[in-house]
């Protein structure tokens, strides 16, 4: 059974940080990309930033320049540095991780259970 778990979160205060972390356990043989997604209350979920294996980038437009996604690969984890909050930075933040199991050859999606991150103004 592979798991995501995620910690950090809760409240911060309009231009503050918050750091998320996120940590893949179980029986699997390796990771690919990792990433953050959140969802606002009435919205759908939307990719925050996600991190190759080797490290390589992508930070969607509304984040740029504010968070930076990170992994260890030895560690199997990955974070996200939030810094300059906005109030609109409110929402429930999803850990992602495409994981390949033990005992398969086939690549699957797993999801953390969400963590809460609210940014008062």
């Amino acid at each position: 059974q592979v798991q995501l778990v995620e910690s950090g979160g809760g409240l911060g205060m309009a231009g503050g940080s918050l750091r998320l972390s996120c940590g893949a356990s179980g029986s699997f043989f390796k990771i690919d990309t990792m990433a953050w997604y959140r969802q606002a209350p009435g919205r759908q979920r939307e990719l925050v930033a996600d991190i190759s294996r080797r490290g390589t980038t992508n930070y969607t437009d509304f984040v740029k320049g504010r968070f930076t996604i990170s992994r260890d690969n030895a560690q199997d984890t990955v974070s996200l540095q939030m810094n300059s909050l906005k109030p609109e930075d409110t929402a429930v933040y999803y850990c992602y991780a495409r994981i390949l199991p033990f005992g398969t050859s086939k690549w699957s999606d797993y999801w953390g259970q969400g963590t809460q991150v609210t940014v008062s103004s």
